[in-house]
């Protein structure tokens, strides 16, 4: 009853961080009937385009090894084990294609659903695992029911098809004998094909039906309560550490973007270790020179070295920079109180063009 009250309260959707927790620890929508269906369809690929030949080949070598056994010799041990590898190689030839188109479709069918991942959770050992009573509850209980029922309905969905398709194999197969041998064993080809085919096609139909529902019953069962959405936000809101990390993610892309910013400046004006401003002033862009990067120490270090490699002009000028600095925040236009002083170093750019560093006193 406990249980069944729980599923009702929860009747909110798993959020981002609930599926990437469930996948992580490899709880993951599964379809077991698309292995099944991919199995057929490699089984169908060797039928249409590789049976027939392989069938004569296979068939030819019998027939001579049991028409004229005379032609091979069983005097010794080694004859023995001679003619028991030639057959095993003739078996393994018409075998071992269809065993790597299986392994083929097998594994395919299982990275078409979920990227394969290694979780070491699902791999330890659990008591539950051996438990005759859990093994028990898994086989006769509600889920096992299910189980029951989807492959009865499977069974007979797949009966019904192959009913309707193949009620008149018993009279093809009496005129196939009537015929000569290479004409019935066209007639046993082309009813294998349909076999195949049919039960491929059910099978299309099943697996497609179960990954859809698959998908669904795995996302109604990591649904959750209100309070455990709340409970989420709060943790991932409230987190000190995320939040830490966040701030500083955000302060680098900032600095990054500032960093690219530097080569786009028209002049720099800095104190002489401790701060630098990169101004850029272009007057079709903006009506004053806009601070398109400033920073302290390191920073401010950085700054001069890219705009030392990018021939733009550096002035030191302690008081402009340092109130520079403090007054007017990145991708902001200078106030009116600066435009005389920044005025001035932009006349001194042009009047010595060709000069790279500068001071002002």
């Amino acid at each position: 009853m406990a249980e069944e009250q729980d599923k009702d309260s929860k009747t909110e959707p798993a959020t981002e961080k609930k599926i990437r927790d469930s996948i992580e620890k490899g709880n993951q929508p599964f379809s077991r009937e698309a292995p099944i269906l991919a199995s057929f369809i490699a089984i169908s690929i060797f039928v249409f385009f590789f049976a027939y030949d392989t069938s004569i080949r296979l068939a030819g070598f019998l027939s001579v090894f049991i028409e004229r056994p005379e032609e091979w010799r069983l005097e010794t041990e080694l004859d023995a084990i001679s003619l028991y590898q030639a057959v095993f190689m003739e078996i393994a030839r018409a075998i071992v294609l269809v065993m790597f188109l299986l392994v083929v479709a097998g594994i395919t069918a299982s990275v078409f659903q979920n990227i394969p991942r290694f979780v070491g959770n699902r791999v330890m050992p659990k008591f539950s695992r051996i438990s005759l009573i859990s093994g028990w509850k898994r086989v006769f209980g509600i889920k096992g029911f299910v189980e029951f029922l989807k492959s009865l309905g499977k069974v007979l969905f797949t009966a019904i098809f192959l009913f309707f398709v193949m009620r008149d194999a018993d009279i093809r197969l009496l005129e196939g004998m009537i015929t000569n041998p290479m004409g019935f064993g066209h007639v046993i080809r082309e009813m294998a094909v349909q076999l195949v085919g049919t039960v491929t096609v059910a099978m299309i139909i099943i697996a497609t039906a179960d990954l859809l529902w698959s998908r669904y019953h795995w996302l109604q069962e990591l649904r959750m309560t209100k309070q455990e959405v709340k409970d989420e936000v709060k943790q991932a809101e409230g987190d000190p550490i995320l939040k830490s990390r966040m701030r500083s993610l955000a302060r680098d892309r900032a600095r990054q973007r500032m960093m690219a910013a530097v080569p786009r400046a028209t002049l720099v004006v800095a104190n002489p270790t401790h701060f630098s401003v990169a101004l850029r002033y272009v007057r079709e862009e903006n009506a004053a020179p806009v601070v398109v990067a400033k920073g302290q120490d390191l920073i401010a270090l950085k700054i001069r070295e890219i705009a030392e490699e990018h021939d733009i002009p550096v002035f030191e000028d302690v008081a402009l920079a340092r109130s520079i600095f403090k007054q007017v925040s990145v991708d902001s236009m200078i106030p009116p109180q600066f435009y005389e002083a920044v005025a001035e170093l932009i006349r001194i750019i042009h009047s010595q063009n060709g000069k790279k560093t500068g001071k002002l006193h």
